[in-house]
């Protein structure tokens, strides 16, 4: 089947007329359905519009061609909708899926999570996963009747649970418990497909940006079966092709590759596990929307290749290490007075309590894009590092 394809609904896809609703009960419209209103309400957040400026890898003011959160997120989208359509899942509820699966994440990337969870240690800890949801249902305040964006409860589970079941143990659990998501079970097959297309955007541009910042050439690839095919595949096809034309096509073959993989796997294990609804895949104790075992181990070889050679890389450490201290400074200001947060941040905090002082400097240092993580650091301390 042909990736772009479409197909008719599946019977175990989730349909928006069979939605659990929302929260908070609205009329819906004729003319966009409960899932399209679910994206429509991601795109126009706030905290959408600030992943433009917020760390993929590479800090976003060391080059305008590297990706970015928002770059990421809208690639992630492309494929999880190329995934949904050949599978005849709902496309819109894996869009939102897909478009919201970031939310959460702070400045500065993986380095700020980290540097945010040692903080809050003592205050439960940060995930950006769990504040993906906090932004959700709490933290954007747009409309009048309620906190949050009030997506449907099928976007929350997918945000919630696009992984896979919750650990009993694990940070997200009380939070999703209290949406009233179960933990034990999978999510839906859009949720799915949504979780794999983060893995093969991720995958895919990092090679990209890794070859553009120089952390390894081309002739590197051949350490890595599929990678040294695709490359041996343009080859012959093309033998002279000037450097950006052949990255472009080594990454776009790599990708069909993923993609096909994904879409002929979960055909076969859809049909072996005879699941008709929605209910079913839930509870069908695997993932259904997955790599073969084959492209499964030739995607951990991607990514052990990419670990030493760009996330462990020394430049790359180094920020790592400075945008940490960014975030760890600025939380150490703020909850030892939080007069120099925006008044309406300190708006009905509990100051004598410091569970509320620490998740609300949280929740506030993780809304900052990178710059003004940096621009805040810079009006409080005397030496702020550049990162780059």
């Amino acid at each position: 089947m042909a990736i772009d394809a479409p197909r008719d609904r599946a019977p175990y896809a989730c349909a928006p007329q069979a939605s659990r609703g929302r929260a908070h009960p609205e009329p819906e419209f004729a003319h966009r359905n409960v899932f399209r209103r679910d994206c429509d309400r991601i795109i126009h957040a706030a905290a959408f519009r600030r992943l433009k400026h917020k760390t993929q890898v590479f800090v976003v003011h060391e080059g305008d061609h590297y990706r970015t959160r928002l770059t990421h997120t809208l690639e992630v989208t492309q494929i999880a909708r190329a995934l949904a359509r050949a599978l005849g899942l709902d496309e819109d509820l894996t869009e939102a899926i897909a478009l919201g699966h970031d939310l959460g994440h702070p400045p500065f990337g993986h380095a700020g999570e980290d540097a945010l969870d040692e903080c809050t240690r003592a205050y439960g800890g940060f995930d950006h996963n769990v504040q993906t949801l906090r932004i959700v249902t709490e933290l954007e305040r747009r409309y009048a009747a309620f906190d949050g964006l009030n997506l449907t409860w099928e976007t929350l589970e997918g945000l919630a649970k696009h992984n896979g079941p919750l650990d009993e143990a694990g940070p997200v659990n009380a939070y999703v418990r209290r949406l009233g998501i179960p933990l034990e079970t999978h999510a839906s097959a859009e949720a799915q497909a949504a979780a794999i297309a983060d893995d093969i955007a991720y995958n895919a541009h990092d090679l990209d940006d890794g070859l553009r910042a120089e952390m390894f050439a081309i002739e590197d690839f051949a350490t890595v079966p599929i990678l040294r095919d695709v490359v041996e595949e343009l080859q012959a096809a093309y033998p002279v092709l000037e450097t950006p034309r052949r990255v472009a096509e080594i990454i776009r073959r790599l990708i069909a590759r993923l993609i096909q993989d994904v879409i002929r796997t979960s055909e076969q294990r859809i049909e072996q596990s005879h699941v008709t609804t929605v209910d079913e895949v839930r509870a069908a104790g695997q993932t259904l929307v997955a790599f073969s075992d084959s492209m499964a181990a030739a995607e951990q070889e991607i990514k052990a290749f990419l670990f030493p050679r760009m996330y462990r890389h020394p430049r790359i450490q180094r920020i790592t290490t400075e945008a940490q201290s960014v975030v760890k400074d600025l939380f150490a200001l703020y909850t030892s007075t939080t007069r120099h947060m925006p008044e309406d941040w300190r708006t009905n905090l509990a100051f004598d309590n410091p569970t509320a002082v620490a998740r609300r400097t949280a929740d506030f240092i993780a809304g900052m894009t990178d710059r003004f993580a940096l621009a805040e650091h810079a009006r409080f301390f005397d030496s702020t590092p550049e990162l780059r």
